[in-house]
């Protein structure tokens, strides 16, 4: 039932609950940037295996807010326990581990997935009458969208998107469960695992999306068995959680050329232009990754012990 008092409070009375909120230090600087959102974003593309990804990034004035509406609002609401991105003291590691070693894994994906979220479920789904005045709620869903849709960039956008797809998740894993299925969704990659019928999933989970206005991307489905390498968002499953072959080769490689030649020798090489010290430490973040995924890994426990020693 709606809360009757918030949902016809005065402007005053509305005005100290948006200060409540502690969103801006200026309410004044709070509404300015609602009405002029669109000068408050920049457009950029950027590059990422192989692949082109279209970004709204806020300046630093509306990041500042955003970062306080998730902080201070969104981390407050329930998400699914099915979705594992966006979640503190979560990874793509628990992801991932749910699917280990299943007959069958399933990989799906949601077409345009931001660009599918529009400001009206924001508001109703996300800043509800329940919970805010209908002003509010207005200021709050126009801070959080652009353009009429969820922004891939702003830092409220993530946790927007898992209390939208929160029924959706709920519904989905249950139906799962029932059919001893294993469902995980990290943003809008969807993974099933175990014995199934692959088109009763896809017209079960085709048919929920459609109801909420998404649709699924039939390019990105994948379907693998044990003879294949079974992957969960970059994360191989067939046996143990475990990053990939390739990423360990290239690990190993750099190992091997920075032990012979030396650091510095061997950045000159390779022509690129780094600090010795930034560069062993993201060497050494890609080393602590493989350990995080497996923990047993004696070989790249081994080159985390000489990262430490070179580093001192």
């Amino acid at each position: 039932m709606a809360n009757q008092y918030l949902k016809y409070c005065t402007k005053e009375e509305a005005l100290e609950f948006l200060m409540s909120l502690h969103l801006c230090q200026n309410l004044r600087t709070l509404y300015a940037v609602s009405n002029h959102i669109e000068k408050h974003y920049e457009y950029m593309e950027i590059s990422k295996n192989g692949k082109t990804r279209c970004l709204n990034m806020p300046d630093s004035l509306l990041k500042y807010i955003q970062r306080n509406i998730l902080n201070h609002v969104l981390y407050g609401m329930h998400i699914s326990s099915y979705a594992k991105a966006y979640c503190k003291k979560v990874d793509i590691l628990e992801n991932a581990k749910p699917h280990v070693r299943k007959p069958m894994i399933l990989k799906l994906d949601i077409k345009d997935f931001f660009g599918s979220i529009t400001f009206y479920m924001v508001k109703e789904n996300v800043f509800r009458e329940e919970y805010f005045p209908e002003s509010i709620s207005i200021l709050l869903t126009i801070l959080c969208t652009y353009k009429g849709v969820l922004p891939q960039g702003a830092p409220t956008s993530p946790m927007i998107s898992n209390i939208i797809l929160r029924e959706f998740d709920e519904i989905i894993g249950t139906w799962c469960k029932n059919k001893n299925i294993i469902y995980t969704r990290y943003s809008d990659d969807m993974t099933f695992s175990g014995t199934f019928d692959k088109n009763e999933i896809l017209n079960f989970v085709k048919r929920e999306l459609s109801l909420l206005g998404f649709q699924l991307n039939f390019k990105k489905m994948n379907l693998l068995f044990p003879s294949d390498r079974q992957t969960v968002t970059g994360i191989v499953v067939n046996e143990k959680t475990n990053t990939t072959r390739e990423y360990r080769k290239n690990i190993r490689k750099e190992i091997y050329y920075c032990k012979k030649y030396g650091i510095e020798n061997h950045l000159n090489f390779i022509h690129i232009d780094i600090e010795k010290r930034d560069y062993l430490n993201s060497l050494k973040g890609k080393i602590l990754f493989v350990l995080h995924v497996d923990q047993k890994n004696l070989e790249f426990k081994n080159y985390l012990r000489w990262i430490e020693k070179v580093e001192k």
